[in-house]
């Protein structure tokens, strides 16, 4: 008798630091807010990675498939079909399987198609596994994007698109060791793809917190948020809103031109040795992750506007150098500067939407230039490839000086836009 008491009590000791760590983590408001936003940044990290991969990977990849230079542009649109689609629906998706369950959905899926890339025999296999990565990576950037704005307000939004710049800086290292050490493009993707699931594992393991009660005052940010229901019939009929997204498709072109041909430029064009290659266009991605640190730090200070313009005009003049190209430790300069120039300007224009196209119209038109985003990214990187191969390689950082100038002059017409609509207002 005595025996079982104590097994009784020795088993209420052994469960009661559990029952704690639970009820600490149900209740707590702190533990639970910080593991939500270390999870969150994990998350854009893994976001990363994979787009860091592809512009290290790719000579080796089409060499071993035997397709040309050119045909980056079908991966590109495979993947970018799935991340418009999965950033659509990511309001239903959400509502029906709730943030937890559709991040780790998500990451699984992503993991599955990186890996897929390593064991696929054919070409075309590839491409349609680009899609599979595509759906995934969409509803990670667009679920994880209203979660934060939602819950956890703008300062920490900078944050999570400074983790982006980290997973960027990350995957071309990767890739570089892979190519280097081991000869293969496939240990590069595989690597990745083991951290995805890693990230699914964690977001199975955590699906309480996301579905854990909210605030008052987060409820009262979340319906703020959403407090304009106004028909996507009506928005789509406003200037203002095509001119916006036109924005978003002409940045994140630039950026993943850069991104995707960068590497392709020095080595076949410029003769800069592998490694060294790898790396300078790594520093593109680590500077786009120091730009958008820093601009978190000093974003109200400066102001959006001027964050947004003057990252345009350094980025023009680091094109202009890459186009020169003086002396070989130019293009090391150019390729970093770029890349610190534009890291403020996609969160510094997404928080303007509002000003740009008005309050009422703002929440379907941050949907249309998500879209905007990866259209322009696959139509403008697959685009920049044809130039290159039916001309040179050469072509790509005129195009990159063109993308700049036709994005500051866009900029420039959408703030004259915006005192038009607000004398109309007032009037």
């Amino acid at each position: 008798m005595k025996n079982g008491t104590f097994q009784r009590s020795n088993g209420r000791d052994v469960a009661l630091p559990r029952l704690y760590i639970t009820n600490m983590l149900q209740k707590s408001k702190i533990p639970s807010k910080l593991s939500l936003i270390l999870l969150a940044y994990a998350a854009f990290i893994a976001l990363g990675m994979p787009d860091g991969l592809l512009g290290i990977a790719w000579p080796s990849v089409r060499a071993d498939f035997s397709v040309p230079l050119d045909a980056l542009g079908m991966l590109l649109f495979a993947s970018v079909a799935g991340y418009m689609t999965s950033s659509f629906l990511s309001g239903v998706l959400i509502a029906r399987l709730g943030v937890g369950n559709l991040l780790a959905i998500s990451c699984a899926l992503t993991g599955s198609a990186l890996v897929g890339y390593t064991l696929v025999p054919e070409w075309w296999l590839m491409v349609l596994l680009g899609v599979v990565a595509g759906l995934g990576a969409g509803a990670i950037d667009a679920g994880l994007n209203t979660y934060v704005a939602a819950h956890f307000g703008e300062g920490l939004m900078q944050w999570l698109h400074a983790s982006y710049g980290i997973g960027v800086t990350i995957g071309p290292i990767i890739m570089t060791l892979a190519l280097t050490n081991l000869d293969s493009w496939r240990v590069g993707y595989l690597i990745v793809g083991g951290f995805q699931f890693l990230m699914a594992f964690a977001f199975t393991l955590t699906l309480s917190w996301w579905n854990s009660p909210e605030d008052p005052a987060e409820s009262q940010r979340e319906k703020r948020l959403t407090e304009y229901k106004t028909p996507l019939s009506q928005t789509i009929r406003r200037p203002q809103v095509w001119l916006s997204a036109l924005l978003f498709f002409l940045y994140v072109g630039a950026e993943v031109s850069l991104g995707a041909w960068a590497y392709t430029l020095l080595t076949e064009s410029r003769d800069v040795p592998v490694r060294l290659a790898g790396f300078w266009a790594g520093s593109y991605w680590a500077m786009f992750t120091v730009g958008r640190i820093l601009a978190g730090l000093y974003a109200r200070r400066l102001g959006i506007h001027l964050l947004a313009q003057g990252g345009m005009v350094l980025a023009l003049l680091g094109a202009v150098l890459l186009w020169w190209n003086p002396a070989p430790f130019a293009n090391l300069l150019a390729v970093g500067l770029i890349g610190l120039a534009i890291a403020p300007v996609f969160p510094a224009m997404m928080s303007g939407t509002r000003q740009r196209v008005g309050a009422r119209y703002a929440a379907n038109t941050i949907g249309i230039q998500m879209a905007a985003t990866g259209l322009g990214g696959a139509t403008i990187a697959s685009l920049v490839g044809v130039l290159a191969r039916r001309f040179s390689l050469e072509v790509i950082p005129v195009c990159l000086v063109l993308l700049f100038l036709a994005l500051f002059g866009a900029y420039r017409l959408s703030l004259t836009s915006k005192v038009q609509q607000e004398m109309e207002h007032v009037a």
